[in-house]
């Protein structure tokens, strides 16, 4: 018996991303699956997006992510965008509502093709993010890599988008920096205990900005979502930059850019493109795969 669903292999901004089709089904995609399928050149990803039928009657789908270690996340800013184009391709359909771990996403993609996400509302108590130090005031947080009288880096912003980010300021490009060696000693600080997100931000000015992360469970990414949206929200809350802002991702192909706004509801939107490269077939069990012979976007 055929154990195999469909997948489409996706981008944003570079942000690796499988978009699985999970709906009509019981089961799950493996944390061996997962790791089997970033282990491959062609199937390498940052996260899974598994789409499950909805388990609440008011949304459109369950999402069920995981990292390339096979972790489960909590949320993808960049992934949702994906989602959202594939079934978009499927249906005809502009607009989605969510659920995912982390809450209730809502979501749509406009006329010009790119993608808004509501990403809900950031978190900033400490026990919440969760840092294992309490911080009366976490948008700044002592924290530092390098020596002491001249630290590399220090003194983060922290907060959740539904999972943990520190967000660290920096005054020269974010890709001149060593993050490929400082982003695990961060990812797996003790002050995280359930690790965290690690961004760079260079603020150019109150509208602009330039990032590069590390993600958690996925390492040094090409783009991350709830990062853009963390550095964003970051940005604001410190008075460097005001609410809405174009974030450039340093390491995305092309220095691609993000929209962040943190509006006066609380709530912060992601607006973003999504990009479809191939679709095929695979088993959620062991990760093994097959590329449609003539592909078609969308995941059905």
């Amino acid at each position: 018996m055929d154990n195999t669903v469909e997948f489409a292999k996706m981008n944003g901004l570079g942000n690796k991303i499988l978009v699985v089709d999970m709906r009509g089904r019981k089961d799950h995609v493996t944390p061996q699956a997962a790791i089997a399928l970033a282990a491959e050149a062609e199937t390498g990803f940052d996260q899974i997006m598994a789409i499950h039928d909805p388990k609440l009657s008011s949304t459109d789908a369950y999402i069920d992510i995981l990292n390339c270690d096979g972790t489960k996340a909590q949320a993808c800013g960049n992934g949702t965008r994906c989602v959202v184009q594939a079934l978009s391709a499927e249906s005809g359909r502009k607009a989605f509502t969510f659920q995912t771990v982390a809450g209730i996403l809502n979501a749509q993609e406009h006329a010009d093709g790119t993608i808004s996400v509501d990403m809900g509302k950031p978190v900033f108590e400490w026990d919440k993010i969760p840092l294992s130090e309490e911080f009366f005031d976490t948008s700044r947080i002592e924290l530092q890599i390098g020596p002491i009288d001249a630290p590399v880096l220090h003194s983060p912003a922290a907060m959740s988008m539904g999972n943990p980010h520190a967000v660290f300021w920096v005054d020269r490009d974010p890709m001149t920096f060593d993050l490929d060696r400082f982003g695990p000693l961060l990812e797996n600080h003790p002050m995280f205990p359930e690790k965290a997100n690690i961004t760079l931000a260079q603020v150019i000015s109150p509208t602009q900005m330039v990032t590069r992360t590390w993600e958690r469970g996925a390492g040094l990414t090409l783009a991350c979502g709830s990062a853009a949206c963390a550095a964003g929200v970051s940005g604001a809350r410190t008075g460097r930059t005001q609410r809405t802002v174009s974030i450039t991702v340093a390491s995305s192909p092309n220095r691609g850019t993000l929209t962040i706004e943190w509006r006066d509801d609380d709530h912060v939107v992601m607006t973003g493109p999504a990009e479809w490269e191939w679709s095929g077939h695979l088993d959620p069990n062991t990760g093994d795969f097959t590329r449609d012979a003539e592909p078609e976007a969308g995941v059905r």
